[in-house]
């Protein structure tokens, strides 16, 4: 555990929220959310038409943003400070799930995929840290901040068809993890990937990528890929999904309640239940071919995880 996610964190009354991908969904569930409470929004779309939902005044701005420039995310973030002076929550939810048969994806459409999910989340957030520990106290606010970086169940395991998703999110969290154990306590800048299951977005329909091509062996509709598609198109088996508000409340409370935040939390008892069951195969995994792993190498190497908790 990073030492900034064992302490509480406090959010100003008057805090200043950046979301990405504030169009639809969650982060426009957000955006409303936050629009409504004491706090003070930046709301931000590839199309700044999708945002006209949040009326305008003070406390809100709302910005053009394609998180795959680092350019625009440096002027949006340069517009945020001219008008708020501090960013108290970033909070990186754009993205997009690419999906198809690995074997016939294309450069192009896979690094769209890691340049909206991973590099998008990686500049805000390199730009926002510097924000937080030295800008934000000079601006009527504390120094620190939260950073929630929005993963998924998808985050933790991979499922057919979703490869370069998968990739994705799993270089979110992994990165995510190793910044926040860089960070000195008292800079009080605290990151959490939460990883929602099933929600009631356009996840499934509109923010669903297909590739552009399929490979002919791979047509066989009872094929793993082709089956999940099949399920998640199918409304029927998505009316029991989360909806987007309800997570939206979720991320609110987690950093508005003056607790402790931690570095990752499911949200929805698909997640939660799959995550769970993930870990027990996991474990069965280590214990069923402990003899080959701990023949591995010298029993003396397992003094380094005494050095890798206090790290």
């Amino acid at each position: 555990m990073d030492a900034s996610n064992t302490k509480p964190y406090n959010l100003p009354s008057d805090a200043v929220w950046f979301i990405t991908g504030c169009s639809s969904g969650i982060g426009e569930s957000l955006a409303k959310l936050i629009a409504r409470s004491p706090n003070r929004l930046v709301a931000t779309a590839r199309n700044p038409a999708s945002l006209s939902y949040i009326e305008d005044g003070p406390d809100t701005l709302k910005l053009t943003l394609d998180v795959t420039s680092k350019t625009a995310i440096e002027e949006a973030i340069s517009k945020t400070l001219a008008k708020f002076g501090r960013i108290d929550v970033l909070v990186n939810n754009a993205g997009f799930e690419l999906i198809g048969d690995t074997e016939s994806s294309t450069d192009e459409e896979a690094h769209l995929e890691m340049n909206t999910n991973f590099w998008g989340t990686v500049n805000a957030t390199k730009i926002v840290l510097g924000i937080m520990r030295d800008e934000n106290p000079k601006n009527g606010g504390q120094q620190g901040g939260v950073i929630i970086n929005v993963s998924s169940m998808g985050g933790f395991m991979g499922f057919p068809g979703g490869a370069f998703y998968h990739a994705s999110k799993f270089a979110v969290e992994g990165w995510t993890e190793s910044v926040a154990k860089e960070l000195p306590t008292e800079w009080n800048i605290h990151f959490c990937i939460i990883e929602p299951g099933g929600t009631e977005t356009n996840f499934a329909t509109s923010s669903l990528r297909e590739m552009s091509h399929r490979h002919p062996a791979y047509t066989n509709p009872k094929y793993p890929t082709n089956s999940l598609l099949s399920h998640m198109r199918n409304a029927e088996n998505r009316k029991h999904w989360t909806r987007p508000d309800a997570v939206a409340t979720a991320i609110y409370k987690l950093v508005s309640e003056g607790k402790r935040i931690p570095i990752r939390i499911p949200f929805g008892a698909d997640a939660f239940g799959m995550i769970s069951l993930d870990i027990e195969n996991i474990k069965k995994d280590l214990e069923e071919f402990k003899e080959i792993s701990l023949g591995v190498g010298a029993l003396e190497q397992m003094d380094s995880i005494t050095f890798l908790k206090k790290a």
